[in-house]
């Protein structure tokens, strides 16, 4: 958005643009004056929150309130959360958080390149790819994120000079898997969750984990619930007794219900601001 052009104004009664950004989520979005742009697929969005107002690019507003899902029922996913004092207290710390709806390939694409990356790893990661591979966008800070067709026509080698190291493989057989329109991404929105979990964990570099990002972040699976080391410590903590990352998984669906997804996502990023866990 050029300086003198007039943002559009969305009032937003629940929403922290800030912490939605920085939760793990995307890795892209960029700081510019009092707000920030990201790319939704190839379309700069700006957005900047003052108290309860968004102010976004001009004649994006219903770009933004998809993106931000602006719609998702927060009052009835809070009712989700336990009563335990670190839940509470990570929904107090993240009130506003909202689980974003990601382009499926940019989503797949980025979380193959994350395993046992920080955030700030995984970020570094994607901004090389997005200028290495990505297509220029006007009035953009930033490259598209590559499409399948354009990753494709790598090698592993290129992949790896943009610091993806063992991912550049996956990554790589992912896009061209992809590319050869094998998969429509697309249409596997249709598919229940567990049959959808499953073909994802068919690409290559997928775990349950890793789908299960992807089912949250770009399907949205809301009691979808990716259990990595922060979550694996939290649900520990929790359940008080030794589980696998499977186990975890299941006792939180049980626990937290249809918005474990969202629940998830607030334990995480509370936990990993704070550097705290819950109390055993």
């Amino acid at each position: 958005m050029s300086p003198s052009q007039k943002p559009a104004e969305i009032f937003v009664p629940e929403f922290d643009l800030r912490q939605t950004l920085e939760s793990g989520q995307i890795f892209h979005a960029m700081p510019t004056g009092p707000g920030w742009q990201v790319l939704v697929d190839r379309t700069p969005l700006y957005v900047e929150q003052q108290d309860r107002v968004l102010r976004v690019t001009a004649g994006h507003e219903s770009l933004a309130q998809n993106y931000l899902s602006l719609d998702h029922p927060l009052e009835s996913i809070y009712a989700a959360f336990p009563s335990d004092p670190f839940s509470r207290a990570a929904l107090q710390s993240c009130r506003g958080l909202r689980i974003l709806r990601q382009p499926r390939w940019e989503c797949l694409a980025t979380f193959i390149t994350s395993p046992m990356k920080q955030v700030a790893h995984i970020r570094q990661i994607s901004l090389h790819l997005r200028e290495r591979f990505g297509t220029p966008v006007e009035s953009s800070l930033l490259h598209a994120y590559p499409t399948p067709e354009q990753l494709a026509g790598a090698t592993e080698q290129d992949l790896r000079n943009c610091g993806l190291g063992f991912r550049a493989k996956s990554l790589l057989a992912t896009a061209r898997t992809v590319a050869s329109q094998e998969v429509d991404l697309a249409a596997l929105a249709q598919w229940p969750t567990g049959k959808l979990r499953d073909r994802l964990c068919e690409f290559p570099g997928v775990g349950r984990k890793v789908a299960n990002c992807v089912l949250l972040f770009a399907y949205e699976r809301l009691d979808a619930v990716p259990v990595d080391v922060w979550i694996a410590r939290i649900l520990l903590a929790m359940r008080r007794r030794k589980s696998s990352h499977l186990e975890l998984e299941r006792y939180s669906n049980r626990r937290f219900g249809a918005y474990a997804g969202y629940v998830q996502q607030y334990l995480f990023h509370h936990a990993r601001m704070t550097k705290s866990l819950p109390a055993t």
